[in-house]
């Protein structure tokens, strides 16, 4: 199970960085902070990439923590933006973008998939590293 979940998180975020990586140039006419829509879409491409790495790399309870941040944290960007226009956030550029494409579904399916395998691994992880430490529980007494 645990591999299935590693796949599924490194495939959703492999589907997040190659759509971001993909619109970034289409993005550089985004102003509105210190960052333009170009950088911020190739950054969110960047981080996707690596923490799909770190995840078929490491199967720990903080790798899944990272890769839950990364997904949802896009996962709420997008559906956000789509919904509300609050202008520039900060550095952020004024990313609102009322409009639906293929891409941008594609995009959310593999955050989505990427954020929810990564929570029921975080809780995978976290019970499989328990019961390996805990070789002599009460309940495993009966094998002495």
């Amino acid at each position: 199970m645990g591999l299935i979940l590693r796949l599924l998180v490194a495939a959703g975020l492999a589907a997040d960085a190659i759509v971001h990586w993909r619109f970034a140039p289409e993005m550089s006419f985004v102003q509105g902070g210190s960052i333009d829509g170009e950088l911020l879409f190739r950054v969110q491409a960047a981080v996707a990439g690596v923490v799909a790495v770190v995840i078929l790399t490491y199967a720990t309870r903080w790798a899944y923590a990272l890769a839950f941040l990364v997904a949802a944290s896009a996962v709420g960007a997008i559906v956000f933006y789509y919904y509300v226009d609050v202008g520039a956030l900060g550095p952020l550029p004024d990313m609102h973008e009322p409009v639906w494409y293929a891409e941008k579904t594609i995009s959310l399916a593999g955050e989505g998939v990427a954020t929810l395998a990564a929570l029921a691994g975080f809780f995978t992880a976290a019970r499989t590293r328990r019961e390996a430490d805990a070789p002599y529980a009460p309940e495993h007494a009966s094998r002495l």
